[in-house]
């Protein structure tokens, strides 16, 4: 599967699993508490969200930052309804939802040229997530996801340093920097690790992000406008969604444009 697009959530085919499954509590991002395994007060007996078009003036901005990378309607495939909010869900969603993430890496990895002497390791670890993926409910208590990112991080990193050193210049690692509300409008980053880095709230417009490693960078509320993420590694539309970015804002094509920007 080489297509990224195919490894995001598709509601329609879903029971609201992540409107059930997953926890939060009352924040800047949700309106109210909700336990795991509880189904949200909007959601619908149809599994639809009642206030989807206005979630975020509703007070639950933190659903629109939100990707399953797919494994919404892959666990609902095994459940009917009636089973939507059981013990069984809750169990297999989230590890289902870590493997979907590992497979988005790594079809990511598969899309740069520069990676090809890594290509066939890469998609023998694709089909190996794949295949645990697959698994049924039961047999999913039973996968190690830590062991799996371990392998999949350790390939990730070959990748990124192939992608990156074509970049001329000294290209900095920053990874896991503090850059919280950072000043870096307009800065030229291709080729920089920014592996884990804290951008929240930093102002990136007009930044240059071509072949820049972006997995795990927190880029909430960060100023995305005008910058050029195209040919980016690992970049997320749970990062995306998370900043802040208008219509000259140029993302890698498997992304969509978030309806909040502007």
């Amino acid at each position: 599967m080489d297509d990224p697009t195919a490894l995001r959530g598709e509601c329609s085919a879903c029971l609201g699993l992540c409107c059930t499954v997953l926890p939060f509590r009352a924040s800047g991002d949700f309106a109210v508490d909700k336990t795991a395994g509880t189904p949200c007060h909007n959601l619908t007996a149809e599994f639809r969200c009642a206030i989807h078009t206005r979630l975020r003036s509703s007070g639950y901005a933190g659903c629109t930052t939100y990707d399953c990378f797919g494994a919404g309607q892959r666990v609902s495939r095994h459940f009917d309804a009636q089973t939507a909010a059981s013990a069984a869900v809750v169990e297999a969603f989230p590890v289902v939802r870590n493997l979907h993430e590992l497979l988005w890496y790594l079809t990511d990895a598969l899309t740069h040229h520069a990676a090809r002497p890594l290509r066939g390791r890469l998609r023998e670890l694709y089909a190996e997530t794949d295949e645990l993926a697959r698994r049924t409910p039961h047999q999913l208590r039973a996968v190690d996801v830590d062991a799996q990112r371990q392998q999949v991080n350790a390939l990730l990193v070959r990748v990124s340093e192939l992608v990156r050193a074509p970049v001329r210049g000294r290209k900095k690692d920053r990874r896991g920097a503090d850059l919280m509300g950072a000043r870096l409008r307009g800065a030229d980053l291709r080729g920089v690790s920014l592996r884990g880095a804290y951008l929240i709230g930093a102002d990136l417009a007009g930044a240059d992000l071509r072949q820049c490693d972006l997995i795990g960078a927190d880029l909430r509320d960060a100023d995305l406008a005008g910058a050029d993420l195209r040919g980016s590694l690992f970049l997320t539309q749970m990062q995306v969604n998370a900043a802040r970015g208008d219509a000259a804002t140029a993302l890698p094509a498997a992304l969509d444009r978030p309806a909040h920007w502007s």
